[in-house]
């Protein structure tokens, strides 16, 4: 396969790389990775590999590591080569780099030195298990890896408790069973939960139901494999319409529809386009 290899301006190119299959690539990001002067990786090996497969040539050109533990003097190495013309690439593992991968320090002092910062979207375990998951949609908070602690990672779902978002965090397959545990006993078994792991991969499993239900479910299970567990929202079950429309009656008098939806879709933890065409209803009726 020919790929574009017209010089790239110099700058930052977040390039998102597969979750999963390998040909869930884009088009741009193997552009990208085939034009630009330097590539740094969060693993040298998995970006070579990825290349390999997609036939795209290194023609001499460096693969240099960056992640986590790379230090200031990666980052002003990277940001001196950017300001010296050069067009680097960065690659996480796997996934859009920055969410909860590296590359937010680099992007950040490519800003602060005035150097051109860009991306090529693609793959996000979050917005994949998004999709799959039946949870509300249109309004959603990513949370990442809990503490491994129980007592601070209870304390820290306690303060998500009535956040009216579905709620996205990554665990571990080692720690899920016990993440899972917290989850029922701080937000209640009734919630509803969702865990997809290994997205987009041969082994694709996602379990749906309640946080009781789930956390049973994983916890006996030796499992492997990247996971995503999503929440539903607080206040998204056993929501009376009558409810519902009590609130959007008093919301109301003094508010505008659009305005009174929003409000009470927060209020209530429901999707705000269902309680809006509640409230257009309602104003029809008036």
């Amino acid at each position: 396969m020919n790929h574009l290899t017209k010089p790239l301006s110099a700058g930052l190119y977040f390039v998102a790389t597969p979750i999963g299959s390998a040909r869930d690539i884009t088009l741009r990001a193997l552009d990208v990775l085939a034009s630009a002067d330097l590539i740094a990786a969060e693993d040298t090996r998995t970006a070579r590999k990825l290349m390999e497969i997609h036939g795209v040539p290194l023609n001499g050109r460096k693969v240099v590591a960056f992640h986590d533990h790379s230090g200031e003097g990666a980052v002003d190495r990277l940001v001196a080569d950017m300001a010296a013309g050069k067009s680097v690439a960065y690659v996480s593992e796997a996934g859009t780099p920055l969410v909860a991968d590296p590359g937010y320090e680099l992007g950040r002092a490519a800003i602060a030195a005035g150097v051109p910062v860009t991306t090529a979207p693609g793959a996000s375990a979050v917005l994949a298990a998004l999709t799959v998951s039946g949870l509300p949609t249109d309004r959603f908070a990513f949370i990442g890896f809990l503490p491994a602690a129980r007592q601070q990672r209870e304390t820290d779902i306690a303060a998500l408790r009535d956040v009216p978002f579905t709620l996205v965090f990554y665990e571990s397959p080692k720690r899920v069973g016990e993440m899972l545990a917290s989850l029922r006993d701080t937000l209640g078994g009734e919630r509803q939960a969702v865990v997809c792991r290994e997205l987009t991969k041969r082994f694709e499993e996602t379990t749906r139901g309640t946080l009781d239900e789930v956390a049973t479910y994983y916890a006996d299970r030796n499992i492997k494999g990247e996971l995503v567990v999503l929440v539903g929202r607080a206040g998204a079950t056993d929501v009376a319409d009558g409810d519902v429309t009590e609130a959007l009656k008093e919301a109301m008098k003094t508010m505008r529809v659009k305005d009174a939806a929003t409000v009470v879709a927060g209020a209530l933890g429901l999707p705000r386009r269902q309680v809006y065409q509640i409230a257009l209803g309602l104003g029809d009726g008036a």
